[in-house]
């Protein structure tokens, strides 16, 4: 298969919205009528996407046929929330079409991720996801990620908000 990575744009704005409708869909039987309809209307919103492409670095991956089956939105520090600190970058939305599902594609935009922290001198990651993304937490804990505290419920599932020290990842310098 080639996957071909790449930093996305607001050029990729209606396949971003395609691809998330598709990925979260696999998970609208979890969820009551009624959660599913917000978080419906939050993935098929293009402000979700306008303003993390405004705040954020993203990365794709496209497959052979020029479709964008994988994204991810790394926020950089200095962007605090309810969930996220000041000093903290975090991930967004990482979502693969699930026909693509165990191809790494998942494992690689967090590495990406990662690699573009260390780059910008970041020194905390942090992300959150729920019980429902069982594939998710393993590749986050299997990279390091550690669950830092359990979060308000969402859509009516139990969230975790996970960290990842930067700086443990550093390698020293040999000069």
């Amino acid at each position: 298969m080639n996957l071909i990575f790449r930093n996305g744009s607001i050029n990729d704005l209606e396949k971003l919205k395609k691809l998330s409708l598709k990925s979260w869909g696999q998970f609208q039987s979890q969820l009551t009528p009624e959660n599913w309809e917000r978080l419906y209307e939050s993935l098929s919103n293009e402000n979700t996407y306008i303003e993390l492409l405004k705040n954020s670095t993203c990365f794709v991956c496209k497959s052979s046929n020029d479709e964008i089956i994988g994204m991810v939105f790394l926020v950089p520090k200095g962007n605090p929330t309810e969930i996220y600190e000041e000093t903290w970058c975090y991930i967004r939305f990482l979502t693969v079409d699930p026909h693509y599902g165990g191809n790494g594609i998942g494992r690689k935009l967090t590495q990406l991720c990662i690699d573009m922290a260390l780059q910008n001198n970041e020194t905390e990651m942090a992300l959150h996801t729920s019980e429902m993304m069982d594939a998710a937490r393993f590749i986050y804990e299997s990279i390091g990620f550690k669950i830092f505290r359990e979060i308000d419920s969402r859509l009516g599932k139990r969230y975790w908000l996970y960290k990842l020290d930067l700086l443990s990842l550093k390698r020293p310098s040999l000069s």
